[in-house]
């Protein structure tokens, strides 16, 4: 009974962080139909910003509650400054162009910030311990478990929740649906798709940096974080549909529990469970669990 507890506790805090991500990309690919490869690097300077964030308050001598806003901070910083160098400066030229080249120049992306984030942090690992500690520990059945993991599956759940009720509930997210089941019809009925664009990849990567900076107090923050990221948030987006919401949910549940009972039972299949849980998802639905809604063509 304990070794089942572990594993749902070690599965939902591996899918709540990836959830958060696999959001941020499945949201691009709904709104901008751009398969993301960069998607990665964007929650390792999330990372990386959130060590930096919370060294400096640490260093300010501030409460150490304050790491928790730090590491927001350094999401919103994030998303502040790289969305518009590379929506606008970069993206925007390549719309409606083939989905190959899209895929390589963000790949290209990728490649040149791994080698930012080298040169402003360096090579050697960052470690974020401050907030970890903030929630104590909790106790269920004889297992005790570090209340951050919980935490973040609460996180989890409320920007689950929020995006849902963003795109639900609210003007601008009715109009971000209406350019995703349609731009050109959208546009022609007075809606700045530039802008909508602009919008949905910000939110994207700002998804993809907060969770890295939540991320971060559980790894160490050092080159190369980003690549198993992105690999782990392509399975999920592919298992539960591209530019499904639900779908991201649902993915993350699987490939979280999927790593953790491999991790418990059969630690050398760790990588191995999630890329044959996708093959069989694959096998029987190869549009995933939950298929975006697509344009009625005529």
């Amino acid at each position: 009974m304990n070794e089942l507890i572990t594993i749902l506790v070690d599965g939902l805090t591996y899918a709540s962080w990836l959830f958060i991500v696999s959001l941020g990309l499945t949201l691009v690919f709904g709104v901008l139909k751009i398969l993301n490869i960069a998607h990665g690097s964007f929650y390792a300077l999330g990372a990386y910003a959130a060590a930096s964030f919370v060294g400096w308050a640490a260093a300010m001598k501030w409460a150490p509650a304050f790491s928790i806003v730090a590491m927001l901070l350094a999401a919103v910083a994030v998303a502040a400054v790289v969305a518009p160098l590379t929506e606008r400066a970069l993206l925007r030229f390549f719309y409606g162009r083939d989905e190959v080249l899209l895929v390589l120049v963000t790949y290209a992306m990728f490649l040149i910030m791994e080698d930012v984030t080298k040169l402003v942090w360096g090579a050697n690992p960052y470690y974020v311990s401050e907030p970890y500690g903030l929630f104590g520990n909790v106790h269920l059945g004889q297992q005790t478990y570090v209340g951050y993991d919980f935490v973040l599956v609460g996180l989890a759940v409320a920007v689950g929740l929020l995006v849902w009720w963003g795109l639900n509930r609210t003007r601008q997210g009715k109009i971000v649906l209406a350019v995703i089941h349609s731009a050109e019809v959208a546009s022609s009925m007075g809606v700045n798709v530039s802008r909508v664009y602009m919008l949905a990849f910000s939110i994207g990567i700002f998804l993809a940096a907060i969770g890295g900076a939540f991320t971060a107090p559980m790894i160490s923050v050092q080159p190369g974080v980003s690549v198993g990221v992105i690999i782990v948030s392509f399975a999920v987006v592919i298992i539960g549909g591209l530019g499904s919401i639900p779908g991201a949910a649902v993915g993350a549940l699987i490939v979280g529990l999927a790593r953790s009972l491999a991790v418990h039972t059969a630690p050398v299949a760790e990588l191995f469970s999630i890329y044959i849980v996708m093959a069989i998802v694959l096998m029987f639905r190869p549009e995933g669990l939950f298929q975006r809604t697509q344009a009625r063509k005529i």
